[in-house]
């Protein structure tokens, strides 16, 4: 039989591998048998002739690198049938521009799902993150229409001069934080201040025109600017728009003098109480800058607290028409008791003014004639500054 020369040649085979193993630091390879993977040769068919016989001699030693191949292949391809087999792992699916970034090395979420809630579609994941949101407007202004009424405008740096009165202001939002307005003022208390008063009545002193000069009404076209706007909450349910407005205008204003204060007259052993004196100083170029909030309540209604600085020219070169030389010729015609008639004055020198006598109070007009040419003997080119306080209410449509 050929079986028992293969395994003796098998066998004297061992010690050699053995040794190779162990001098290149593997474990053995296991005797072939049962658990062994090596699949036996196919057997032929048809018998071979039997080779002759050589004499029993010592196989030369197998070096490690002709038989260590083999092994290590024989090892790759079969494993051990306990080992457990690896599966493939699948490969991750190409992320998308939907798909929501992973957060994984975020650190720890809450697992609360009241503070998992979406805002805007931002989770909050951590209750101390802050989420910004801008949001437009509640209620439009481009396209309306805007009717403002003040009911109290009050001055505010009133040093020599005293006004209270009434402003109606229309607006046309062009955009919605730009519009046009036009504006009007109309003051129904305007006198010189306590102070200036008693300047006047104690020691025969006043402010000049340039300090003292009153603002009977006017009318300016300028334009108004929304900057910056916002909303809060009030009363739990409801909610505010408000606005801060800057507004800018340029006009005409009319404006007036005190020429003589209130005073007591004695004719004929009666008194007669003669009111406060003021003669007309013209129309003057008119100016306004100012700001303030806005704030709206629904869609139409609004209310508006605004500051505005009136600026007006201080020059006085005319009362009730007259000029310098009007009044010089009036005080010459005074001195010599003669009519005023026959005066060439100006054509706008309102002379019934000045001459005359009232039949209520039996005060002399021709006593003011100096009083008026005071005022025009220094013009001044200075500039006055009435800052006042606006408080009142809008409707939009």
């Amino acid at each position: 039989m050929r079986t028992f020369p293969r395994l003796a040649l098998l066998f004297t085979a061992l010690p050699a591998l053995a040794l190779a193993q162990v001098s290149s630091g593997e474990q053995p390879v296991p005797a072939p048998g049962p658990e062994s993977a090596i699949p036996p040769e196919p057997v032929s068919a048809s018998p071979q002739p039997e080779p002759p016989r050589a004499p029993r001699e010592r196989p030369p030693p197998v070096t490690p690198a002709i038989q260590h191949a083999p092994v290590r292949a024989i090892e790759a391809s079969a494993p051990a049938p306990d080992a457990p087999v690896a599966m493939p792992t699948p490969a991750p699916p190409p992320a998308s521009a939907d798909d929501t970034p992973d957060l994984s090395s975020e650190g720890p979420r809450t697992t609360d799902a009241s503070q998992q809630r979406l805002v805007n579609g931002a989770p909050l994941y951590d209750p101390n993150v802050n989420v910004h949101i801008v949001q437009k407007k509640r209620f439009a202004d481009e396209g309306h229409h805007e009717v403002v009424l003040y009911p109290a405008v009050v001055q505010l740096n009133g040093k020599y001069t005293n006004h209270v009165g009434t402003a109606l202001h229309y607006v046309y939002h062009l955009q919605e934080n730009f519009g046009v307005q036009l504006a009007g003022q109309y003051n129904w208390y305007s006198d010189e201040s306590h102070f200036n008063l008693e300047l006047i009545d104690k020691v025969r002193e006043q402010a000049q025109a340039a300090s003292s000069l009153l603002l009977q009404w006017g009318v300016q076209a300028g334009v108004e600017v929304t900057p910056l706007y916002g909303k809060f909450a009030f009363l739990n349910n409801s909610l505010a728009q408000f606005s801060v407005v800057l507004s800018g205008g340029a006009g005409l204003g009319a404006t007036r003098h005190l020429i003589r204060p209130a005073v007591a007259n004695e004719v004929d052993g009666q008194t007669f109480q003669v009111p406060a004196r003021y003669g007309d100083t013209g129309t003057k170029f008119l100016g306004s800058v100012g700001g303030g909030f806005r704030l709206q309540f629904g869609e139409s209604y609004s209310i508006r607290l605004e500051v505005r600085d009136l600026l007006y020219t201080a020059r006085v070169d005319k009362v009730d028409g007259c000029s310098l030389s009007d009044f010089e010729a009036m005080e010459t015609a005074r001195a010599g008791n003669q009519p005023f008639s026959d005066l060439k004055l100006s054509g706008g020198c309102k002379v019934e003014k000045f001459d005359g006598v009232d039949p209520k109070t039996k005060k002399n007009y021709r006593e003011d004639i100096i009083l008026g040419r005071d005022l025009v003997a220094e013009p001044s080119s200075d500039v006055l500054n009435n800052v006042s306080f606006y408080a009142g209410f809008s409707i939009l449509f």
